[in-house]
């Protein structure tokens, strides 16, 4: 997995979750689209959790040009947005899930399991 956010926290946050997680291996971090493009290959993540709201390149922007070169890599949005229109632009641009980040642990698992079975990750609140 590779974790893209601006804020240092909330990366280290981030990875934490996920690797309390014996199937789960973060293999990296970005702090905006452009950083996150620029690791793809040393990467070479199946999963992406990101932010929306980033310096240079944004989530929505980022998830746009990841898609166009690697369609098979999955991407959640991460966000404290609960926008719709912020929602239905991250799914145009080809995002595999949008959750808030105040999801609790067990939820989070849950979708991402979910999203590895091809489902589309959007909690029920948002639903």
């Amino acid at each position: 997995m590779l974790v893209v956010d601006d804020s240092a926290y909330v990366q280290r946050r981030i990875v934490q979750i996920l690797e309390s997680s014996p199937d789960l291996k973060v293999a990296g971090v970005a702090r905006d689209g452009f950083e996150a493009l620029e690791r793809l290959d040393a990467v070479d993540p199946d999963v992406i959790t990101m932010d929306i709201n980033m310096p240079r390149c944004n989530g929505l922007e980022a998830t746009r040009l990841i898609k166009a070169e690697m369609p098979q890599i999955k991407i959640i949005i991460l966000t404290v947005s609960d926008d719709d229109e912020d929602l239905f632009e991250a799914i145009k641009s080809g995002a595999s899930g949008y959750l808030l980040k105040n999801i609790k642990a067990e939820e989070f698992f849950s979708l991402l399991s979910g999203v590895a079975r091809g489902e589309i990750a959007i909690p029920s609140l948002l639903a």
